[in-house]
């Protein structure tokens, strides 16, 4: 069983920001498979899918970004999925907007929806995709930035992030994750 975890904000004054990106991807996924992340649990969203004989869930945590662990804790404790089937999905500055990064395992870099999901799972051993959303302008408000919506020029990049985010995902689930960041990283 995969579970991702694609991170992001509640409500409509996050729904189209940068920050919310993991759901975007998640979204992709949820339409590919046929399924809604409607279901209230785990102080998340939820849905459950079999995919090519894979059981996988998708989870939205609402617990707002800088809490995010709470929600994967939740579920860990709940369903008691391995952990080294934990995949997060999750905007990333230091990757363009257009492309996926994979990483297997690391320090939050920043991020605190990973710095919560490290906390509340006691280890940074767990696979991640990194979203691009770029860098802002020197000298500019990392939390204004990550909180803007994507500008209209951005558009089409946005688009190629979510759909490689989603087919990263699909791949996850027939493949071992080392395989994954052969094929999507540097593409």
């Amino acid at each position: 069983m995969k579970w991702f975890v694609g991170l992001g904000n509640p409500g409509r004054d996050y729904e189209d920001t940068r920050h919310n990106i993991g759901w975007m991807a998640l979204d992709e996924v949820a339409k590919r498979w046929g399924v809604s992340t409607a279901q209230s649990k785990c102080k998340g969203l939820v849905a459950e899918a079999r995919v090519e004989g894979e059981k996988a869930y998708l989870i939205k945590p609402m617990t707002y970004m800088n809490l995010s662990g709470e929600c994967v804790r939740a579920f860990l404790d709940f369903y008691k999925p391995d952990p080294a089937d934990l995949i997060v999905v999750y905007d990333d500055m230091d990757t363009e907007l257009g492309s996926i990064r994979l990483r297997m395992k690391g320090s939050p870099g920043g991020h605190n929806g990973i710095k919560s999901i490290i906390a509340h799972l006691g280890t940074d051993q767990f696979h991640r995709i990194r979203l691009g959303i770029s860098r802002p302008a020197p000298g500019s408000n990392i939390s204004n930035y990550v909180l803007s919506t994507f500008r209209k020029e951005e558009r089409e990049a946005l688009e190629r992030t979510v759909t490689k985010a989603a087919d990263a995902m699909e791949y996850c689930l027939k493949e071992p994750f080392e395989k994954a960041m052969a094929k999507f990283n540097g593409s």
